[in-house]
């Protein structure tokens, strides 16, 4: 690829509008990244006094994003089932932070995907924040717990709340009525090489 030559300086036109908030973002894809890439926007986002929430389907367990976010101040929820138990049993923190995350099968986690697709619903609805983001949203779209006309109908009609979609294999239809469209693309992993998951860079 060609590397773009800049001659004569080139001014960016910026728009500090909160008027212009209401576009769709979807990061998707095999490769690592789409969640970094959307707690880097939500860096952005507080940093400029956007208001911003994220919303995680099918995980549950201790990761550094929940401790981070609350530094920055935002929240971030956990959907899958066993976020929910957790949830259920009033615990604030999960005990075991080993490392070790149990991914449950796609039935089981169909309830807690759609009781988190409804409480994003009322996030997005509330007028109370200026990004929210829907982290694994495309897996559980894919794995048909969450029916996807019903995204759509709020992707044609958010208002100004700019949103943000990650996750593999997000459906064609849902990237056809996006603004952005980032498609992470693995080549190399340190799992080919049996390196497990490291606290701090992958969770």
């Amino acid at each position: 690829m060609a590397l773009t030559k800049i001659n004569n300086p080139i001014k960016v036109k910026g728009d500090n509008s909160k008027e212009s908030l209401g576009l769709v973002h979807v990061i998707t894809g095999d490769g690592k990244g789409k969640t970094t890439s959307s707690l880097g926007l939500a860096l952005r986002a507080v940093g400029s006094n956007l208001k911003v929430h994220m919303i995680q389907f099918l995980k549950s367990g201790y990761t550094g994003e929940l401790y981070s976010s609350k530094k920055l101040g935002f929240e971030i929820e956990q959907f899958g089932v066993d976020a929910l138990k957790e949830k259920q049993r009033h615990i604030q923190e999960f005990s075991d932070k080993t490392g070790r995350f149990v991914f449950q099968p796609d039935l089981q986690e169909k309830d807690a995907a759609m009781e988190g697709w409804e409480h994003a619903k009322k996030v997005v609805r509330s007028g109370d924040y200026d990004l929210v983001i829907l982290d694994e949203i495309n897996c559980a779209l894919a794995k048909g717990l969450i029916p996807l006309n019903d995204v759509l109908e709020i992707v044609k009609a958010h208002g100004k709340v700019e949103l943000v979609f990650t996750g593999r294999d997000a459906p064609k239809e849902l990237m056809e009525a996006a603004d952005y469209v980032n498609i992470v693309q693995g080549i190399k992993h340190p799992w080919q090489k049996g390196i497990v998951a490291r606290k701090g860079i992958e969770y």
